[in-house]
């Protein structure tokens, strides 16, 4: 299986991801009531976002520890940004909730940032060199 032997800079926009989701995973399993009102989402989407972003700070986490990484591994966090990203924006035109102004630039601002984090994984990916197991 092809591997890659990181650079440090995919370590570290790896890292920094698991750390900016973990503080979002964090503040949506303990701040879903008084992020409702404040955002106009429901609890519960609040909450199941929060336990998804969870999942994956422990994958990301891991593969922040990894060493080679396994491409497909890395290709897979890229994907997950993205969809991320397109689920985001397709939620503020769907009409299936009715955000605050406050809940547009939350959920518009997080989008950009993980839009920025898969950008940054794809470049550290694209400099990494390709090894074989």
């Amino acid at each position: 299986m092809p591997q890659i032997i990181r650079s440090l800079s995919l370590r570290r926009v790896l890292l920094l991801d698991t750390i900016a989701t973990g503080a979002t995973a964090l503040l949506l399993l303990m701040g879903a009531e008084q992020l409702a009102s404040l955002l106009g989402l429901p609890i519960a989407m609040l909450r199941e976002s929060g336990l998804i972003l969870a999942a994956f700070v422990v994958f990301v986490g891991w593969m922040a520890a990894q060493e080679p990484a396994p491409i497909s591994a890395v290709r897979l966090v890229i994907a997950a940004n993205v969809i991320w990203v397109a689920a985001s924006l397709m939620l503020l035109v769907s009409g299936f909730v009715e955000p605050t102004a406050a809940g547009y630039v939350l959920i518009s601002a997080q989008a950009l940032v993980v839009g920025g984090f898969a950008e940054l994984q794809m470049m550290a990916l694209r400099r990494s060199r390709l090894a074989t197991a």
